[in-house]
């Protein structure tokens, strides 16, 4: 909430996104793209990644594929199934990206707080 119970403003909130493009405007990597990136990390397993965030499997390969074609470098190593099934882990520079993003997300939340409070505090007085 931006402002006391009854301002004009108090059911208003200021919202932002960050992602990744290259210089031709193209979306390489968003919140969902990074999103399926980090489950892949922490299940192990593309399929497992996609199950949980309810898109197939061939869509989730799609994404890592255009994102790895746009940025020009591997996210994702697949070892391919047999007796105990398959898995899927980051590349260190996956790894990377996702960990450095992480911390990213962190400071743009402190920084965007700190600016949303001067604006609100400006027009609530």
């Amino acid at each position: 909430m931006a402002g006391p119970k009854g301002s004009k403003y108090y059911d208003i909130f200021l919202k932002f996104k960050v992602w990744l493009e290259n210089t031709d405007g193209e979306s390489i990597l968003g919140d969902g793209k990074f999103e399926l990136i980090d489950c892949i990390d922490q299940l192990g397993s593309l399929k497992a990644a996609a199950d949980k965030m309810g898109i197939s499997y061939r869509k989730a390969w799609g994404n890592v594929k255009d994102a790895e074609e746009k940025l020009g470098f591997l996210l994702v190593e697949k070892h391919r199934g047999g007796q105990h099934g398959g898995s899927s882990v980051l590349t260190p520079e996956g790894k990377k990206l996702i960990e450095a993003y992480k911390e990213l997300l962190v400071e743009f939340d402190e920084a965007i707080y700190q600016i949303t409070k001067k604006f609100f505090n400006k027009v609530n007085e």
